[in-house]
């Protein structure tokens, strides 16, 4: 494959929730890095930032709409008409934002900005996806870093290619965001998405900075159903274990149900008890209990799929 064009224009894509606190020293470490790269020579001078505010409840439109008018050429910014989640929210920023190569990064200045010259530099190598990797979990939680290593170690039985310990710190090409603009599902995981367009891809690897101000707004339900997201969304092996834990089941109680006869035809202990009743009955019970979940998650993301309603609406671009 030949080398592609020189980065004539790079845009960051940052969605914004409720980021006040943090979004002025984000605004001023990355006009900082954009004018030194202008200035090398490394990407074009009209290269930008564009805020995608989620339906943030704080002053975080008026910060950005402040920054617009201060640096035009600089910032703009775009507003959802109400909060639709992170992951639809960089959706949004990725299919409106112009621009040769395309950097996602979030506003709360845990990655390295730093990095980004890296990624630059893969890209002119011809990689059309850069992925930023953290070299290390030191700032999680225990609880956090041993959850994440066992999601990924899931992720990975179930079929789901995605890179461990990326999130969504990442470069794109025009080529790639192209082809991320034909996937339609409304269950957005694009992590896993985005591995499968294919493309030449590398990765740069940094380490992740505590958050600078504020709060996460990834909340332990937030990451969770991102989780389940995640696994639903692009595998079908929760069904087929649904299937052969079904047939075992199945085995089990015709062995059971051999048994009982044996008793009741060839010994005087056929009183029937109530743990033998009671036990078969919980398990088989519970079991059916959570394979109906698992459908229920299935259908339920089919419901949701059918109705094509829109991933967001757009109140406002600067």
């Amino acid at each position: 494959m030949g080398q592609p064009p020189a980065v004539t224009v790079l845009n960051i894509v940052i969605p914004c929730y409720n980021e006040e606190a943090v979004l002025p020293e984000t605004a001023r470490r990355l006009a900082a890095l954009l004018d030194s790269l202008i200035e090398a020579g490394t990407i074009a001078p009209t290269s930008g930032v564009y805020f995608i505010d989620d339906g943030s409840r704080d002053r975080t439109w008026s910060l950005i709409a402040g920054l617009h008018t201060a640096r035009p050429d600089r910032f703009h910014g775009l507003k959802l008409s109400r909060n639709r989640g992170h992951q639809n929210a960089l959706l949004a920023g990725l299919r409106n934002t112009p621009g040769d190569a395309l950097i996602s990064i979030d506003a709360d200045l845990q990655d390295d900005l730093a990095a980004i010259p890296a990624m630059l530099a893969r890209f002119a190598e011809g990689c059309d996806i850069v992925y930023g990797v953290r070299a290390a979990r030191d700032t999680d939680t225990p609880f956090k870093r041993r959850t994440a290593h066992l999601y990924y170690a899931l992720l990975r039985r179930l079929g789901v290619e995605v890179v461990p310990d990326h999130a969504d710190f990442r470069l794109m090409s025009r080529r790639a965001l192209n082809a991320l603009a034909r996937y339609g599902e409304v269950n957005l995981f694009i992590r896993a998405i985005v591995p499968l367009l294919g493309f030449r891809t590398a990765q740069v690897t940094y380490r992740r900075a505590p958050r600078f101000a504020g709060t996460t707004k990834y909340t332990l339900a937030r990451m969770i159903g991102l989780a389940v997201d995640g696994i639903t969304s692009f595998s079908m092996r929760p069904l087929r274990l649904i299937t052969a834990i079904g047939l075992i089941t199945a085995g089990l109680s015709f062995l059971v149900g051999l048994w009982a006869i044996w008793l009741a035809l060839f010994t005087t202990r056929a009183i029937p008890g109530w743990t033998s009743i009671v036990a078969p009955l919980a398990f088989v019970g519970g079991l059916q209990l959570l394979s109906m979940g698992v459908i229920g998650e299935y259908i339920g993301k089919i419901y949701l799929e059918v109705k094509r309603r829109p991933l967001f609406e757009i109140e406002e671009i600067l």
